[in-house]
């Protein structure tokens, strides 16, 4: 009997409540749907670049961690080029692809490097892209978190002016006068600050993973450098493909 009674009270605020915002829906004027419709667009599309983001990340750093163990077991480097078609969405990888097509265009594929400069603009340029393809779309992350909440603001000004001409047309101060414009100014900034809250925590946490992820290729370009020129030359005596410096031969990263 307790619960039953308990439970009356607050299925009956949640009704009056969802009949408040109906109604306050229903008072609202061209100008605040005009403004609603922005934010939900703007909502959705930042929902859609969090999500993808989101999986694009995790992915990345999977096949991140998967590729690096996997380079500093290696005893060949052909052994880490057949991984790059495995760890597409690693920026590791497409660092170590571009730098051993550099490096298989100067030496054959054999040997170690004549000149480690071409080695390290390919490093660079890799990494530079690598990460340019990470920070995709974030652009319009930042764009939202800061323009919603004046979108939603210019909204609230509406509703107030809408407020003031329903009081000069009522000639009283009745909450019947100023309800469209207070239900217009309320909603609107409502709107808002949903659309820019979760935007802005995102960006947040993503430019955050980008700043990992910037460190991560560095450092493994670095080592990959190292590698390549602590490559012994080969003998004449070697007919095989070249052995690649073992981690701990190589004294990184141990």
């Amino acid at each position: 009997m307790q619960a039953d009674g308990g439970s009356g009270p607050v299925q009956t605020g949640s009704t009056q409540a969802i009949g408040a915002l109906t109604e306050m829906m229903g008072n609202i004027g061209p100008i605040a749907i005009g403004v609603l419709a922005i934010l939900l667009f703007a909502s959705l599309y930042s929902w859609t670049i969090i999500l993808a983001k989101w999986s694009t990340f995790r992915r990345a750093t999977r096949e991140s961690r998967r590729f690096i163990r996997a380079f500093r077991n290696a005893k060949r480097l052909q052994e880490i080029a057949v991984l790059t078609s495995d760890s597409t969405a690693s920026p590791l990888a497409q660092v170590f692809e571009d730098v051993y097509e550099t490096y298989r265009r100067q030496t054959g594929g054999s040997g170690p490097p004549r000149n480690l400069a071409p080695l390290e603009r390919s490093a660079q340029t890799a990494a530079s892209e690598a990460i340019t393809s990470l920070e995709r779309r974030l652009t319009w992350l930042a764009t939202t978190a800061q323009t919603a909440p004046f979108v939603g603001l210019f909204g609230t000004v509406m509703g107030v002016v809408e407020a003031f001409h329903g009081l000069g047309t009522a000639g009283s101060a009745t909450l019947r006068a100023v309800a469209p414009g207070m239900a217009e100014a309320l909603v609107t900034t409502a709107a808002g600050l949903f659309v820019a809250v979760p935007a802005v925590v995102a960006y947040n946490q993503f430019t955050a993973r980008i700043r990992v992820f910037a460190s991560a290729v560095d450092d493994f370009a670095r080592e990959l450098l190292n590698s390549l020129e602590e490559i012994p030359a080969r003998g004449p005596a070697s007919h095989g493909p070249e052995d690649f410096p073992r981690e701990a031969e190589r004294g990184v990263y141990k």
